[in-house]
């Protein structure tokens, strides 16, 4: 099985024409596409577990799984590069900053470079179960590539796009930050993002704590309710006792 899952990975290689700084978009696609195949190209969106004491074996093990996954998106990356082009390129830290320096260089130089943006920021919906702030950075980083290309999109439109962005959850925050008459820029709207994010963290928190009490609660009760009806059954056996002796 592994010796077939390596040579189906060389025969991709063979097929995928080493990137050397032309059309850019098109290797782009084609490496996603291998990468997905590969089961590695979620390191591209989903950031490394952060390290916290006393975790779990579950949580060290996705760690690990991640940074090996990493390592073997980064090598794919490289290896579809052109000799020159692996030598600038080969001491980048992660496999999505080496995506991002790619992206940030070629995509100025490939012609169909600003139609690709501008659907790339329409598309971008942000979605639950990640960090809001860390999608938030993702679209700023596609709006440094619109400057870098002379693109220019007025603030308002910005603010209102990535408002309309926010995900299911965000649904009630949104309705309020539409229906706001006065105009928010781009910074003062992360940090309402953040803030709000913060809070949420909270309120989940201190939820997760009423749960855990709850049970507690419930248990004692529930072990109350045992211990009577033991006291009740001892007392019944004796009564019974008592009356065979009479």
């Amino acid at each position: 099985m592994v010796t077939a899952s390596i040579k189906e990975m060389t025969s991709d290689f063979v097929k995928l024409e080493r990137f050397d700084g032309g059309n850019f978009i098109r290797w782009q696609k084609k490496m996603h596409f291998l990468l997905t195949t590969l089961k590695v190209a979620y390191v591209l969106t989903i950031p490394r577990p952060p390290e916290v004491e006393g975790e779990a074996i579950a949580e060290t093990r996705a760690r690990q799984k991640w940074d090996n996954d990493d390592y073997i998106c980064t090598g794919h990356i490289l290896n579809g590069m052109d000799d020159a082009l692996f030598d600038v390129y080969q001491n980048v830290a992660s496999a999505k900053e080496l995506w991002d320096k790619l992206e940030e260089k070629y995509m100025a130089e490939d012609a169909t470079s600003k139609k690709f943006l501008v659907t790339r920021f329409n598309n971008y919906k942000m979605v639950d179960g990640r960090s809001v702030m860390e999608q938030l950075h993702e679209i700023e980083r596609i709006l440094n590539n619109f400057k870098q290309h002379n693109m220019h999109m007025d603030d308002t439109i910005i603010v209102s796009s990535i408002i309309d962005k926010l995900p299911p959850s965000w649904k009630e925050f949104k309705r309020t930050m539409k229906h706001r008459k006065d105009d928010v820029s781009l910074e003062k709207l992360s940090n309402h993002f953040r803030l709000k994010e913060e809070y949420r963290k909270q309120d989940d928190t201190k939820e997760q704590s009423a749960h855990a009490n709850l049970h507690v609660m419930e248990d004692e009760k529930s072990n109350k309710a045992n211990k009577k009806r033991y006291r009740d059954f001892n007392k019944s056996q004796g009564n019974n006792g008592d009356f065979r002796k009479k």
